[in-house]
């Protein structure tokens, strides 16, 4: 409904107060009275079949239903007289069966009025026609005879027909003419020629139209065209043959379809543009037809009018025509009169604005009559004005504005009620839209006077018109941007001075439906498989749909084609698969979509139809014609040939060539027998090879080149073997190939000795002397000649053992590990081969020796790597490629002192609280005279930080000492290092911990690394100094030493499993790990870093748990972990149980109680007889031992003992096994060994089996056979 209301001018002061309606789209609820209002009728102009029924349509609703009526040609039509005539039930609309009766008697003007109490609403005149399909009139077409060059016009004049027909000119054979810009059709359907041709003689120009109701086509005689050529018309330049003249004009209605054309006649055949003068053609309704002959403008408005200008040009000149446009239109809409509804007393206003050219005239009716001025209607041009309107003055307006070019018509009812708000949209509706997209609340309302609509937001925010909220005329709530904060219950509220209704709707704000990610292009080679991922995010509560589509359509039915929840996979690719893949995602609210393409590419398909042109006797034209490349472009084709005399059925490589090329110049050998094939290659890979070429022979010929790779060397003394390569079949090019080899010895200019031989690689020659230089060549040569002349090459004679040694040995020594040796070089001639070098042989103690080769003529030497404060013997020999010469005279020298090696082994043997006993073995190489030993050694804290550095001196007889004043519980780190003259050796470190203090127990525990050695007298990173120990030394950080985790202990109380340990590591990351026993679930892992225990709670009673102890760090990627323990948690009650309620408490209570009542009635009894029961002698002197009482720290029952001195103190902890705990919780690795007895070997590894503590068994101790009295029964439950 529309809410605008608005002063009505020239009313008069007392309309001031008053109101008027304007309203849209105005919808009564049909349970209340009102005017008829005609929903549905026929087309003002109503071409009916004459096969076909006549059905006219005219519907109303109203309240009460309307009743219809029909008038025809103006006056009252009886429907219920013509038995032909049928009204359908509950409408107006008429079906006029014509099947027996002629059509023509119902042609006419129809309109339809439907009537009640309020009102009578009328149709439009509706003008009922038959269609026609007249045959066309019979004719006799003569011949066209026609020179060459001249234009041409075939006029069709088709029958008028209703609707006009469509115009096409076909052959006998039912063929359409071809059309082009010389040939054409006009728009009334004539044929026009620019110019003929002889091709244009035909006796069958058919012109065929079709009358579109009837379905049917009618044909115009052939008419016969015969094209002279005796006397063609020349070039001419361009004339119009439609329209004629320089100009003409042309009207069109407003919203219609503007077709302009111009025709033109000339030779050569002229072209066609368009202009509009001052003006742009509009090129959004623009279009041309016909070969640019025809204009058209659809939707054709006033801008479009003026002059446009047709230009017809060739290349002898040019023609214009000017066509004058006149826009004219019929009455249009510019606001059609809307229904009213008033309340008593109230005023309101229908308007009928429209327009049209020229000016329409407006009638106003009221119910189907004139609408005649009275007290309360005021009639102005298109307004009518109701004023101070009553109840029963309900009644439909009809507002008609015509002009010559048509008519337009409407009814609009004014109903006069008074009625209470009421809210028409459904009540608790729930609207949903997507984040960031218009949210459109409705409040459909209808009351009388009009109701107000106010808003509301989770019913208390009130909700005015502004961002980013706008109220509508209608009721409707707007939210331009919905946000999720906008998400909520939201009221309207329709108020009048009759009463106020409200009705709840709902708004949810959803996440929008996004693609993560897209599918990507795809190149998969036929028979692969191609992947399509399309990862999607939407709103967890919309529901969503994938669709996956290929070009647009439904993906094949076929099994190859795998949807998966974000992917589509396609299995064994085909060529048929390529194209476009688009996934999308749809939920009730959007949708989003993405595409990708997938291009399938294979091998290529060989080459065809190979040709062999430009023949030569040393080079041939080979072309070819590419396959299909499957979408995969070819990068290059190989060339093969196969050589049928020498080499059949081996194809080998000749040529390559770009991709693009498709022919080769091939370079070819005499005397072979080719046979050419081509293969092309792109990325997926070669194709297969093409059928081969015709065969193609060359003609034999002298070889072109000689053997390769000529080599001359003597195997024996006194032989000289020249070999070579030989050459293949392919460059022998001719029958009968030998080779001819020559010799002679070098720089004597003799005579050159030769040799021909065949099918062989090599020549012996003998009786040469030894190892001399020789000038060697070998030619090939055949049937048809010899080969180019050779090059020689240089080859040697076979070498012999050299004959002399090395003189004059001199030896200088640099250092206790460096020496030169020199030499006088032996005579060249006396090496009788090549010099290959010297080799020095040097012998130092049994067992000992060691060759150096030093290569080239030379004569000294350097000899690294000797042995300090050692006796060397030394000889050389001179080498040749045949061997060793004999043996020089020996030469002895020695070797200074050196640094000593580090001592064989440091070992901590025993410890103490504050002392520590090592021993140490000598180096295996003492390198001289050893002079002593130097000691260094600092302590580690728990942080891994270095304490200073104490030094200690040894003499060389002493191998073991004992450190005193240490402090306990500390490791300590070794450094050893020996000595000679020279300086000190390299040093071995090693660490142990002095012993743990517990207050009273002392274990003497030796924790020790794995030995290191340290190459190099490497000192401890620390400063050493100062040498006298502090009470709170300061420390320095050093890498972690020794094992991360010593002992483990589990206790259970009433909290949990309570697990401490010993750790010494450095790792960040400390944690508690435990599983249930046997079973296969993951570890459950709790964080302790910087404590040494942890209560492990919620554990299930009566069951037993696997518990650990890991330490890791993100930068180490070790991971320390202690051995698993076993924790079994007892199956006790529940504390939260109430006992006093439990069966089985209160029977055994009644039990206690029979049996208190049974011993006193014996114990007064017994009184009563004298005697006495001494039931207290007999507890003293019977204590039963299982009847104790409880620990107070861990609530586990405390084990027998039978004097009170071995009884443990309260809250030791001591094992029963004897391992000392370091204070804190802190154990030693003793804790892992069988009893506690670690041990270490010589090199001071642990060699202690790892095993988790023995457990004491819970059934030792002393055991009573004597039952318990029933008085002690009784102390155990106080």
């Amino acid at each position: 409904m529309d809410r605008n209301r608005k002063w009505v001018p020239g009313l008069g002061a007392a309309l001031l107060i008053l109101l008027c309606h304007v309203t849209s789209a105005l919808e009564v609820p049909l349970d209340l009275p009102q005017p008829p209002t005609i929903t549905l009728q026929s087309p003002k102009d109503y071409i009916f079949d004459p096969r076909e029924n006549i059905v006219i349509h005219c519907e109303a609703k109203g309240k009460p239903t309307p009743s219809f009526s029909w008038t025809r040609n103006g006056t009252h039509f009886d429907v219920e007289k013509d038995s032909n005539v049928l009204t359908k039930p509950g409408s107006g609309t008429l079906v006029i069966d014509i099947s027996g009766e002629k059509a023509e008697a119902y042609e006419g003007t129809y309109q339809c009025t439907a009537h009640n109490e309020h009102g009578t609403a009328v149709s439009n005149n509706i003008v009922i026609r038959q269609s026609r399909s007249p045959l066309w009139s019979k004719e006799r077409n003569e011949a066209i005879t026609v020179q060459m060059g001249v234009s041409l016009v075939l006029q069709c004049r088709p029958p008028a027909g209703l609707p006009p027909p469509v115009i096409f000119w076909m052959d006998n054979n039912f063929q359409r003419l071809p059309l082009d810009k010389r040939v054409s059709q006009a728009l009334n359907g004539d044929l026009y020629f620019s110019n003929v041709l002889p091709e244009d003689t035909r006796s069958d120009y058919i012109c065929y139209a079709r009358f579109p109701h009837t379905q049917t086509i009618q044909q115009k005689q052939p008419i016969s065209v015969i094209v002279l050529n005796n006397s063609p018309e020349g070039e001419r330049p361009p004339g119009f043959m439609m329209p004629l003249g320089p100009a003409s004009a042309k009207m069109v209605l407003r919203g219609e379809t503007l077709e302009l054309e111009c025709i033109a006649e000339g030779l050569p055949t002229p072209d066609i543009s368009w202009q509009k003068d001052g003006g742009e053609l509009p090129s959004s309704r623009m279009s041309f037809h016909n070969f640019k002959k025809t204009l058209m403008i659809s939707d054709v408005n006033e801008a479009d009018a003026g002059d446009y200008r047709c230009s017809a040009t060739n290349n002898l000149g040019n023609a214009h025509h000017m066509i004058k446009v006149t826009v004219k239109a019929a009455p249009f809409w510019v606001s059609a009169p809307r229904n009213l509804i008033l309340a008593p007393n109230e005023t309101g206003i229908l308007t009928c604005r429209v327009n049209g050219e020229p000016k329409p005239k407006i009638t106003w009716f009221v119910n189907g009559i004139h609408a005649p001025e009275d007290h309360s209607r005021k009639v102005e041009d298109d307004t009518v004005i109701l004023s101070n309107v009553q109840t029963g003055s309900s009644a439909v307006y009809q507002c008609n504005a015509s002009n010559e070019f048509g008519y337009l018509m409407a009814n609009a009812f004014v109903s006069v009620l008074a009625e209470a708000p009421r809210v028409l949209t459904p009540p608790n509706q729930v609207y949903q839209v997507i984040a960031n997209h218009p949210a459109l609340l409705h409040c459909a309302s209808f009351g009388s006077p009009i109701p107000t609509i106010t808003w509301f937001k989770d019913s208390q925010t009130s909700i005015r018109n502004g961002d980013p909220y706008v109220i509508h005329e209608n009721g409707t709530l707007e939210i331009h941007v919905a946000q999720p904060l906008n998400s909520g219950k939201y009221t309207c509220i329709a108020t009048n001075n009759l009463g106020i209704r409200e009705n709840h709707v709902f708004l949810e704000v959803k996440e929008p439906t996004r693609i993560l990610k897209q599918p990507e292009y795809k190149v998969v080679q036929r028979g692969m498989s191609a992947m399509f991922e399309c990862k999607v995010k939407h709103d967890p509560s919309l529901i969503p749909t994938m669709t996956w589509l290929k070009d647009s359509g439904e993906l094949p039915d076929d099994e190859r084609f795998v949807v998966d929840t974000d992917s589509l996979t396609i299995k064994d690719v085909t060529d048929e698969d390529e194209g476009t893949y688009t996934c999308i995602m749809n939920t009730t609210l959007d949708r989003d979509s993405a595409s990708a393409m997938l291009t399938v590419v294979e091998k290529p398909d060989p080459p065809t139809d190979l040709e062999l042109t430009d023949q030569t006797e040393r080079s041939v034209q080979l072309t070819w014609i590419p396959g299909d490349d499957h979408n995969s472009p070819t990068e290059r084709f190989l060339i093969q040939y196969e050589d049928l005399l020498h080499q059949p059925g081996v194809w080998v490589n000749l040529s390559e060539v770009a991709g693009t090329s498709t022919t080769a110049r091939l370079s070819l050998s005499p005397y072979i027998y080719y046979s050419f094939r081509v293969l092309a290659l792109n990325r997926v890979g070669y194709s297969r090879p093409s059928q081969p070429s015709r065969q193609y022979r060359t003609n034999p010929a002298a070889p072109d080149e000689n053997p390769s790779d000529v080599k001359g060397v003597g195997t024996e003394p006194g032989n000289l073997v020249i070999s070579w390569t030989p050459l293949t079949g392919f460059k022998s090019n001719g029958p009968g190939l030998e080779y001819k080899v020559l010799w002679r010895q070098k720089d004597t200019d003799g005579e050159w000795s030769s040799r021909s031989v065949a099918n062989v690689s090599q020549c012996v020659v003998s009786g040469t002397p030894t190892f001399q230089p020789y000038e060697i060549k070998v030619q090939a040569f055949n049937d048809y000649g010899s080969g180019p002349e050779p090059e020689v090459m240089i080859g040697y004679s076979g070498e012999d053992l050299p004959l002399s040694a090395p003189e004059s040995l001199q030896v200088m020594v640099h250092n206790s590990t460096l020496a030169e040796v020199h030499w006088e070089p032996v005579s060249i001639p006396s090496v009788r081969g090549k010099l290959q070098g010297y080799k020095v042989l040097l012998d130092y103690g049994f067992f000992h020796a060691q060759v150096l080769t030093f290569s080239g003529n030379r004569s000294e030497g350097r000899l690294p790597g000797l042995q300090p404060y050692s006796l060397y013997n030394l000889f050389i020999r001179v080498v040749n490629s045949k061997g060793e010469g004999p043996q020089s005279s020996s030469k002895t020298f020695e070797t200074p002192e050196g640094v000593p090696g580090p001592p064989s082994f440091l070992n901590v043997t025993t410890s103490s609280l504050d002392s520590l006993t090592l021993q140490w073995g000598p180096p295996m190489n003492n390198n001289g005279r050893l002079a002593g030993y130097t000691l260094k050694y600092q302590p580690v804290n728990n942080t891994n930080e270095l304490g200073p550095v104490k030094v200690m001196m040894f003499l060389a007889n002493e191998t073991t000492t004992t450190l005193g004043n240490l402090n306990s519980s500390m490791l300590y780190k070794f450094y050893l290092s020996a000595k000679t003259i020279k300086g000190s050796g390299p040093i071995v470190t090693e660490e142990a911990f002095t012993v743990i203090d517990t207050g009273g127990s002392r274990v003497h525990i030796l924790t020790v690394k794995a030995f290191n050695l340290t190459l190099g007298p490497t000192e401890p990173p620390h400063p050493t100094s100062p040498i006298t120990q502090s009470p709170h030394p300061p420390f320095h950080k050093a890498p972690p030493v020794g094992p991360a985790f010593g002992s483990v202990n589990r206790t259970v109380s009433e909290d949990g499993a309570v697990i401490s340990w010993e750790y010494f590591g450095h790792h960040k990351n400390v944690y508690v790990e435990y599983i249930v026993e046997n079973s296969k679930e993951d570890w459950k892992r709790e964080l302790v870093n910087g404590s040494h225990s942890h209560t492990i709670k919620g554990l299930k009673p009566g069951t037993s748990y696997r518990v650990r102890v890991v330490a890791r760090d993100p930068s180490d990627p070790a991971v320390h972990s202690t051995d698993e323990v076993l924790v079994t948690v007892p199956a006790v009650p529940s504390r939260q149980v109430d006992i006093a309620t439990q069966g089985w408490f209160i029977g055994l209570m009644c039990a206690i109680a029979l049996l208190i009542l049974v011993l006193l009635i014996v114990c007064f009894i017994k009184r009563n007889k004298g005697g006495k029961y001494p039931v207290k002698e007999k507890e003293d002197a019977h204590q039963d031992p299982e009847i104790q009482p409880m620990k107070e720290d861990d609530g586990t029952f405390g084990e027998y003992s039978d004097t009170e001195d071995h009884k443990p103190l309260k809250g030791s902890r001591t094992p029963s096994n004897g391992t000392v705990r370091r204070d804190e919780s802190d154990d030693s690795l003793v804790d892992y060994g069988e009893g506690g007895d670690g041990q270490f070997n010589e090199d001071g590894s642990f060699i202690g089996q790892y095993s988790g503590k023995k457990e004491k068994d819970t059934h030792e101790g002393n055991e009573s056979s004597e039952a318990p009295s029933p008085v002690n029964a009784m102390n155990s439950f106080v």
